[in-house]
């Protein structure tokens, strides 16, 4: 029964962006209602994406080398701030002390949008890794402790004071009942931070790269090459997509492991 409601909601999933691309191409290539040096149809894109597969022009690289400069820089960034992130959530939920230690900085911090730090990154480290890395970082940092910190917070006094009847000491309530029951919104603070991390380097990308989707868009626009921006912004849509259903794996292998429904 469960599989029968997976292919059919795979099968709606495959007709929704098959009518998207159909309406696409109506619009542009059979109606013509914009230019395709304006808004290029799905044909175009489509072979403008095979031709950038080899190609270097116009920006000097292939699509995979630009996808596998953005990507290598994102999981940086995104594997420290869900490093740090989520166990100083979790403290900051669990201990007063920490949270009342971390508290001033993390509302200091918060409200900064990532594109704020750029500038000061750059004149930091220049426009290589480094920089880009820290942005995405702060990013995913700021999602993962907010999320991870709201799962503690919203463990049910009732469930640690069983946890006070059968003798559980300070450490087994939090990773045998606050963890375990904080699982979901911890995972959902790593899928949005992954959101925001694809968001904040691109934006990196666009103010200051010589390489990476971001960079490979810019260029695209200082040219007029509508279809390159396009075959980017798909791109990027794409592998965030294929990272957010990775994790969603995951989540499923993790909670099947802790007994977490």
């Amino acid at each position: 029964m469960k599989d029968n409601k997976k292919i059919k909601y795979l099968c709606i999933s495959i007709l929704s962006v098959l009518a998207v691309i159909v309406i696409w191409y109506i619009c542009i290539d059979v109606v013509h209602m914009k230019p395709e040096t304006v808004f290029p149809g799905p044909v175009k894109v489509f072979r403008s994406f095979i031709d950038k597969l080899s190609s270097k022009a116009p920006d000097g690289a292939t699509l995979q080398a630009h996808l596998w400069s953005s990507i290598k820089v994102a999981l940086l960034g995104y594997a420290l701030g869900a490093v740090i992130g989520v166990p100083l959530g979790i403290a900051m939920a669990w201990n007063k002390w920490v949270d009342r230690f971390v508290r001033p900085l993390f509302d200091l911090i918060r409200p900064i949008p990532g594109l704020a730090w750029i500038p000061m990154f750059i004149l930091l480290f220049g426009i290589g890794i480094t920089s880009k890395a820290l942005v995405i970082f702060l990013g995913a940092l700021i999602a993962c402790i907010v999320n991870s910190y709201t799962g503690i917070r919203q463990t049910k006094e009732t469930h640690l004071w069983v946890g006070d009847v059968f003798g559980a000491t300070g450490s087994q309530k939090l990773f045998r009942i606050a963890i375990p029951t904080a699982l979901p919104m911890i995972f959902t603070g790593l899928r949005v931070a992954l959101g925001t991390s694809w968001t904040a380097l691109v934006a990196a990308e666009l103010l200051a790269s010589t390489k990476g989707l971001g960079y490979m868009i810019q260029q695209a626009r200082a040219i007029s090459r509508p279809d390159i921006i396009i075959v980017g912004m798909l791109a990027i849509g794409a592998v965030g997509a294929v990272f957010d259903a990775l994790l969603h794996l995951v989540e499923v292998k993790v909670a099947k492991g802790m007994n977490v429904k």
